[in-house]
C-alpha cells in the first residue's frame, strides 16, 4: 500500500497558527463578499490607472498622485458613466413605449424581406413571443427600479472602489511584494503567475473593453449621423453586446437597419447595414493592434469566463472572470510541474539521451 504524502513541515510544527491564518483568510473573504464586485471593480482601475500614476510620481509624492488620479478617475470616468447609464435607461424605456405603441411599421419591413427572397410574418412571430417579451419588459423595468432602489448601496460600493482604487495606486507593488513574501510559493513560480497574469488582465482589459468602446463609439457616430434616436441607449448596448462573445454590434445595427426601412427611409437604412458590417468586422484589425498575438485566452477560457464571471461578480465579471479561469490554469500548470515534471506534449518534444548522443556524433562526423 503506498503511503499517504506528509503535510507540508510548516502545518505540523505550528498547527495553531495556520488555523488562525486560515481562518482569518475566511472572515476576510466573507466581510469582501458583499461588496467583491466594487472591490474587483477598484483592482481593474487601478491596474488601467497604474502606469499614470508612475508617471505622475516622477514630479509630486506617490500620495499626492494617486489622489490626484482618483479625483481625475471620478470626475472624468465614474460620474460622467453613471450619468450616461441613467440616460441609456431613460431611453431604454422610450423605446419600449414606441414598441408598444405601434410607430414601427412592420408591413414595411415584411415587404423588404420578402423583397430578398425571404417571407415572415413579424405580427405572428411577435404573437407567439407575445409572453416572452412581456415578462422581458418586465425585467427590465424592475431591473430598473431595482437600481434607483439600491442607490444607497451603489453610492456605498463606489466608494469602496474609489478607496481600494486610492490604496493601490499608492501602495500597490509593496501589496503584491506583501503577497509574494505570504504565500508559501517559490520565488520562481511566483513570478511566472505573476507575468501569466498582467498578460490575462492586459488581454481582458484592453482586449475587450478597449475593442469595444471603439466599436461603441464608431458604430453610436454611424447612427447618430443616420438619424436614429435613443443614440446613447444604443452606444451603451452596443459597448455591452461586443463585450459578449458570438454576439457582436450584430444586435444593435441590424434593429436600427430594420427601423430606418420602417419610417420610409431604405437608403439610410441600407447604409447602416454596410457601415454596421465594417464596424463588427473591424474587430479582426482592432484586437491584434491593441493586444499583439498573445496566447493569454483561448476561445473556451473567454465564453465560459465572461458568462460564469457575469453569475458570480457581477458586471466587472465581464473582465475579471476570463482571467479568474486564466489564473486558475496558470496556477495549475505550475503546480503540476512541481510534482509531475513537464506536460507531455512538452515532454515528447525534449530528445533522450540517446537521441542527443547521436545527434552529437553526427554532427562531429559531418
Amino acid at each position: 500500500m503506498a503511503e499517504s504524502p506528509e503535510p507540508p513541515g510548516w502545518v505540523v510544527e505550528q498547527p495553531g497558527l495556520t488555523a488562525v491564518a486560515l481562518v482569518s483568510v475566511l472572515l476576510a473573504l466573507a466581510v469582501l463578499a458583499p461588496y467583491l464586485q466594487f472591490v474587483l471593480f477598484g483592482v481593474v482601475l487601478a491596474y488601467i490607472l497604474y502606469p499614470l500614476q508612475r508617471r505622475l510620481e516622477r514630479y509630486v509624492r506617490p500620495m499626492v498622485a494617486a489622489m490626484g488620479v482618483v479625483v481625475a478617475t471620478l470626475l472624468v470616468v465614474l460620474l460622467p458613466l453613471v450619468w450616461v447609464l441613467s440616460l441609456a435607461v431613460e431611453q431604454a424605456f422610450g423605446v419600449v413605449r414606441t414598441i408598444r405603441r405601434g410607430d414601427i411599421d412592420v408591413e414595411r419591413i415584411e415587404q423588404l424581406i420578402e423583397a430578398n427572397g425571404y417571407s415572415v410574418d413579424l405580427v405572428a412571430v411577435y404573437e407567439a413571443n407575445q409572453g416572452r417579451i412581456a415578462m422581458a419588459i418586465q425585467e427590465v423595468t424592475t431591473g430598473a427600479l431595482g437600481l434607483v432602489g439600491s442607490l444607497p448601496g451603489l453610492f456605498i460600493g463606489l466608494t469602496i472602489t474609489i478607496f481600494v482604487l486610492f490604496a493601490l495606486l499608492r501602495d500597490g507593488e509593496g501589496l503584491l511584494a506583501w503577497i509574494e513574501w505570504v504565500l508559501p510559493v517559490p520565488d520562481d513560480d511566483l513570478a511566472e503567475l505573476r507575468a501569466g497574469l498582467d498578460d490575462l488582465m492586459w488581454a481582458s482589459v484592453v482586449g475587450n473593453v478597449a475593442v469595444a468602446a471603439i466599436q461603441a463609439v464608431m458604430l453610436g457616430v454611424g447612427l447618430f449621423v443616420a438619424g436614429v434616436p435613443a443614440i446613447v441607449f444604443l452606444t451603451v448596448a452596443t459597448f455591452v453586446l461586443t463585450l459578449l462573445p458570438l454576439v457582436g454590434a450584430f444586435g444593435v445595427w441590424i434593429p436600427a437597419a430594420a427601423y430606418l426601412v420602417s419610417v420610409g427611409r431604405p437608403q439610410a437604412g441600407a447604409a447602416v447595414v454596410v457601415y454596421g458590417l465594417f464596424v463588427t468586422f473591424s474587430d479582426s484589425y482592432l484586437r491584434p493592434a491593441l493586444i499583439g498575438q498573445t496566447a493569454a485566452f483561448n476561445s473556451a477560457i473567454v465564453i465560459v469566463g465572461i458568462f460564469g464571471g457575469l453569475v458570480v461578480f457581477g458586471a466587472v465579471g465581464l473582465f475579471i472572470g476570463p482571467v479568474v479561469l486564466g489564473g486558475a490554469k496558470l496556477a495549475l500548470d505550475s503546480f503540476a510541474r512541481q510534482h509531475a515534471g513537464r506536460p507531455p506534449d512538452e515532454a515528447s518534444v525534449e530528445p533522450t539521451d540517446d537521441e542527443a548522443g547521436a545527434a552529437e556524433g553526427n554532427a562531429e562526423a559531418g
